[in-house]
């Protein structure tokens, strides 16, 4: 992960309703946030300007008409519900570690404080887009479109739309394909969720094996990240042997390192169409 600059916010106090409790609920009581901001401050630093940071005053008033405004009854929830909205909200923050204390818990033993710690960040992803069915410019507008308007997704480049040969030795039309690259705050998990999502809206059937399809969406990359789960690998395992997936990629992202081979994707495609 990127080394960040950070700023400090410690103990701000809140009055608010949060609790499963019926008495927490209508009485209230007192809550502690502690944050830490990821930030860049370099220009801020040189230039001595309060628009080129983040102001914590602003921050902490935030915070505080947040919490009294959104009740939840677990701190979780309420941690996890302001540090997406702080995300949201300050276009130069780029990650949070939030902690919520609860001074006043309603658990009869002598304790100081209960409390809940969260880190969450934005991440930058990569997505293949393909379609061989139906109006497949249409379909591919329309995935583009979806993620533009999720609001924990920011689309930042979009790669020309290229027709390639279908691939995996099925007899179809030729195929559409593009990769985007988005900033986004869901989990790889989430965001393949969302993905199968679009798919389905634009009535994506899984019948056959590299057979035609309306919409075929992909996570190609996600930070630097290496997972293996039952239902997604990052990186792509193909990817890298695919040109309708390295000439749109290398576009946008020609220099992105892929994180088990070692090489950049510009490199990749070069080495793919020897």
């Amino acid at each position: 992960m990127k080394q960040y600059d950070e700023i400090h916010i410690q103990n701000l106090e809140v009055f608010a309703n949060h609790g499963v409790f019926q008495e927490e609920t209508n009485l209230g009581q007192k809550f502690l946030f502690s944050l830490t901001m990821y930030t860049d401050t370099r220009k801020a630093g040189k230039s001595d300007c309060l628009e080129e940071s983040i102001h914590y005053g602003e921050v902490s008033q935030f915070i505080t008409d947040y919490t009294r405004k959104h009740t939840r009854k677990l701190i979780e929830a309420a941690a996890e519900d302001l540090a997406t909205a702080l995300l949201l909200h300050y276009p130069l923050l780029k990650g949070v570690t939030l902690e919520l204390k609860k001074p006043w818990a309603p658990v009869g033993l002598p304790l100081e404080t209960v409390s809940v710690k969260i880190s969450r960040f934005w991440h930058r992803a990569y997505i293949a887009l393909g379609s061989n069915l139906g109006d497949k410019k249409a379909y591919l507008d329309q995935a583009i479109k979806a993620l533009k308007q999720h609001k924990e997704c920011r689309v930042q480049k979009v790669s020309s739309y290229l027709v390639t040969e279908p691939y995996g030795g099925v007899e179809q039309d030729d195929f559409l394909n593009a990769c985007l690259s988005l900033d986004t705050l869901l989990s790889p998990e989430e965001l393949l969720d969302l993905l199968h999502e679009i798919e389905q809206a634009a009535h994506r059937e899984r019948l056959i094996h590299w057979g035609p399809r309306t919409l075929d969406l992909d996570i190609l990359l996600y930070d630097n990240e290496v997972l293996e789960t039952e239902d997604l690998i990052i990186p792509h395992v193909e990817m890298h042997k695919r040109d309708f997936v390295l000439k749109p990629l290398a576009e946008i992202a020609p220099n992105k390192r892929h994180p088990i081979l070692g090489k950049t994707i510009g490199e990749l495609a070069a080495q793919l169409s020897k």
